[in-house]
């Protein structure tokens, strides 16, 4: 009779084990959230100054998504207006991209001097947050001068510190707006 319930016990608990690696290995997958970035904009609205930007914005937002395994950053070459965003537009990007957020960012330099083209390194780093529907969720602005008082140093990292600071700044509105187990971008 003892044999007979060994038999029974040992592969009963060798399925049920499986089972349940099976279901752990679904739940991580499900965790996993696509957010689609598209170009900043830039203000002002200068050619020469929107490539190198867009460069070192999508570096800082690369460098912040592979901090958290759970996210994939999806990357989009249009540059959608900032002040003027249509949630009809958001829906449609995310549809085709198969995201569950859309991020919409805006770099913003300030202008010093007499010039038309002279620019300090300072900047201020604008992201809006939207759900797959193009319902808006959150939006956060940094400034990289008033934040930490930043005078010298390249604009290249002024806008990686911006990126990071209005990134932080989203993730503690997400986590202020939904529970700690659902605030999971």
């Amino acid at each position: 009779m003892k044999k007979f319930l060994l038999y029974i016990l040992i592969p009963t608990v060798f399925i049920t084990s499986i089972s349940s690696v099976k279901a752990q290995k679904a739940n991580t997958h499900d965790k996993i959230k696509k957010i689609l970035y598209f170009n900043p904009e830039v203000e002002p609205d200068l050619e020469e100054i929107k490539e190198p930007t867009s460069h070192a914005f999508f570096s800082a937002v690369s460098d912040n998504v592979s901090a958290f395994r759970r996210n994939k950053m999806l990357r989009s070459e249009v540059q959608v207006s900032y002040d003027s965003i249509d949630s009809k537009t958001i829906l449609e990007y995310s549809k085709n991209n198969d995201a569950d957020f859309v991020i919409v960012p805006k770099v913003k330099y300030f202008k010093v001097g007499l010039g038309k083209y002279v620019f300090s390194n300072q900047v201020i780093v604008s992201m809006k947050l939207f759900d797959a529907e193009g319902n808006f969720i959150a939006a956060s602005d940094y400034d990289t001068y008033r934040k930490n008082m930043r005078l010298l140093g390249s604009a290249e990292n002024s806008i990686k510190i911006g990126t990071n600071g209005a990134m932080k700044s989203i993730l503690k509105e997400l986590r202020k707006q939904k529970p700690s187990s659902e605030a999971g971008f």
